[in-house]
């Protein structure tokens, strides 16, 4: 039966699929540890490296992770450990990923604006300003507009 060296089993044993982050607002810097079968130096570190992993401090300087910031630390863990990334290969990754994707598709509009819509539009304006002026110099005053109650 053949045996798996201690790396293997320790890639198996904490795989992301596996970690299940609990429903809480905050997360100490050990909780985080914990879940993601790290020492809290190696979190202090990557807070170094990754700007995008800032926890907040409380007001006795403990670190605190909200869920997002763990989300991003597993993310890290996942990219270094178990995809064999470098830091700053996992850092431009995280940047790429964190980037709006720029393949969207053009909105349907027409490539050139109707130029013969648009000046028989202006001349139908214009005939009914003719038309306008015309009534108005024949009463010798100015039309009546539809009041509302």
């Amino acid at each position: 039966m053949p045996t798996r060296s201690k790396a293997a089993s320790r890639k198996k044993k904490t795989s992301k699929s596996e970690i299940v982050i609990p429903d809480k607002l905050y997360f100490r810097i050990g909780d985080v540890s914990e879940l993601l079968q790290l020492p809290p130096y190696v979190l202090r570190f990557w807070e170094t490296e990754f700007p995008q992993l800032k926890p907040t401090k409380s007001s006795t300087g403990q670190r605190m992770y909200r869920r997002r910031e763990v989300e991003l630390a597993v993310r890290i863990r996942t990219l270094l450990y178990e995809e064999g990334f470098t830091i700053p290969g996992a850092r431009e990754r995280l940047k790429v990923e964190a980037k709006p994707a720029k393949n969207q598709s053009a909105l349907p509009f027409p490539s050139a604006p109707d130029k013969n819509g648009l000046k028989r539009v202006r001349q139908e304006l214009q005939d009914l300003l003719t038309k306008l002026s015309a009534k108005v110099k024949v009463d010798g005053r100015k039309p009546a507009t539809n009041r509302q109650p």
